[in-house]
């Protein structure tokens, strides 16, 4: 099982920046896509952005431009940079990570969520 920790949730103002960060251990013998998802009040869940572990990256269309994803390989963790806020940016986020285990299953798993709210 592989456990993970999410933090840099909180209260922003629209126009502010926050960073999310995503770290991953257990049995883990490779990461493979690494991805934010996130849900609104009212809402159903929806994809952020992901990353391969090539670095290829893909966003959700309302946040191109402004969301970039990244991931750092010694430390297994990805973060999620979130630059010029919006109200309708408010949700709660989670990452997803596909791995690998060390007994040769392909497996997922979510992080328990960090609040992010976008607010004057």
């Amino acid at each position: 099982q592989v456990q993970l920790v999410e933090s840099g949730g909180g209260l922003v103002q629209p126009g502010g920046s926050l960073r999310l960060s995503c770290a991953a251990s257990g049995r883990i013998f490779r990461l493979n896509v690494m991805g934010w998802y996130r849900q609104g009040p009212g809402k159903e869940r929806e994809m952020v952005a992901g990353i391969t572990t090539g670095g290829k990256t893909n966003y959700a269309d309302s946040v191109k431009g402004r969301f970039t994803i990244s991931r750092d390989g010694a430390k297994n963790t990805v973060y999620l940079q979130m630059n010029s806020l919006k109200p309708e940016d408010t949700a709660v986020y989670y990452c997803r990570v596909f791995y690998r285990n060390d007994r040769g299953g392909d497996l997922n798993s979510w992080g328990q969520g960090t609040q992010v709210t976008v607010s004057s």
